[in-house]
């Protein structure tokens, strides 16, 4: 997932995760000089390096036990980004299929709908003490640096940030990113795949509390480690896995929710039936 103005186009984004793009390709679309953009991008957390005369993204060669995922959550007051605000944002740097190093802070913010905080648990008193959007949005990025982006339905996370990341000046995210729903679809089988129902089927995280960023943060934790040990196929390097993510067939649902099976068999069970 890369910025809607990231100057490549789709086949040339492809390339670099496959087979190299030649220097000729990326020349022609980028309005800068070669090294200048390569050091952007690269303080956007994407790098790219040249083998044998192609250019790649270093991940195409970075194996899995070697490199550095970074899982992440927010919370907003809205979804709107020309309104509304990231009030929490929490991730965890994972390296060896351990846990590296951890991020956690609640937002400034001086309004949250009732609703949300019904949602969250997070309320304008709770934000008043803590540090302004601009000071979290630049920890953050320092604390994400070029690490893979991982989230659950990655979509609106990856977004919101980078969009709040030129809210405030800086330049949007740009780093390779995967999605655990995308993953745990294709290497996992359940009857659904929200993160609260993922976490009751494995018992990913027994103290989670959901919606709060870093409870659902370690919930995908456990559910990114879990999805690497089911996978059927064998993955090398990370965009092997990103590919995997999007492109590996889904496992087969069950017809039924087994918690609703179990459920109405424990009441009929209680009824004596």
């Amino acid at each position: 997932m890369l910025a809607n103005n990231f100057p490549l186009d789709d086949k040339s984004i492809s390339r670099l995760s496959t087979r190299g793009l030649p220097l000729e390709k990326l020349k022609e679309q980028i309005d800068d000089s070669l090294d200048y953009s390569l050091e952007l991008w690269r303080s956007q957390g994407l790098d790219i390096v040249k083998s044998k005369g192609y250019f790649y993204f270093r991940t195409k060669f970075l194996a899995l036990e070697e490199a550095e995922f970074c899982i992440v959550d927010i919370e907003t007051n809205g979804s709107n980004i020309d309104k509304h605000q990231i009030i929490e944002i929490a991730g965890v740097k994972i390296k060896y299929g351990k846990i590296t190093d951890r991020f956690e802070s609640l937002v400034q913010c001086s309004e949250i709908n009732p609703h949300i905080t019904s949602i969250t648990g997070i309320s304008v008193e709770d934000t008043k003490d803590a540090p302004p959007l601009k000071k979290v949005l630049y920890d953050f990025k320092l604390f994400l640096d070029d690490a893979i982006f991982i989230a659950h339905d990655i979509k609106f996370d990856y977004r919101f940030i980078s969009l709040s990341f030129e809210k405030i000046g800086l330049e949007p995210l740009l780093n390779r990113s995967l999605c655990s729903l995308a993953l745990a679809e294709r290497s996992l089988v359940s009857y659904r795949y929200g993160l609260s129902y993922l976490e009751k089927t494995f018992n990913l995280n027994p103290n989670a509390v959901h919606h709060r960023a870093m409870s659902d943060v370690m919930t995908t934790y456990g559910l990114f480690n879990l999805s690497l040990e089911s996978m059927e196929e064998n993955v090398n390097n990370v965009e092997d896995l990103i590919k995997f993510s999007k492109t590996a067939p889904r496992k087969k649902r069950p017809k039924f929710d087994p918690f609703l099976i179990k459920d109405t068999l424990e009441v009929n069970e209680e009824k004596g039936n």
